[in-house]
C-alpha cells in the first residue's frame, strides 16, 4: 500500500512536469492522478494484451495515462 501511494505520488509529479500549464494540485491530489495513471494504463494494457494480470504498466504508460487524465481534469475544470 505504501509502495503504491509512494509510486502514484512519482507519477503523478511526472505527470505534472510533462503537462504544460499551470496546475492547482496539491499533495494528495497529485499522488491520487499518479495512482489513477497507473491503474488506467494497467487496465487498457491488459484488455489490449501487453500485460498480464499482476504484472506492472511501467512507467511510461502509467505517466502518460497520468497526463491524459490531468488534460481532461484541467479541462472540466475551466468549463
Amino acid at each position: 500500500m505504501l509502495s503504491t501511494i509512494i509510486i502514484g505520488f512519482i507519477v503523478g509529479v511526472l505527470a505534472k512536469f510533462l503537462h504544460p500549464g499551470r496546475d492547482n494540485l496539491g499533495l494528495i491530489m497529485t499522488t491520487l492522478l499518479g495512482i489513477g495513471g497507473s491503474l488506467l494504463a494497467g487496465w487498457v494494457g491488459q484488455s489490449v494484451g501487453m500485460y498480464k494480470m499482476g504484472e506492472p504498466a511501467g512507467w511510461i504508460a502509467s505517466t502518460l495515462a497520468a497526463v491524459v487524465i490531468l488534460m481532461i481534469y484541467t479541462r472540466v475544470i475551466k468549463k
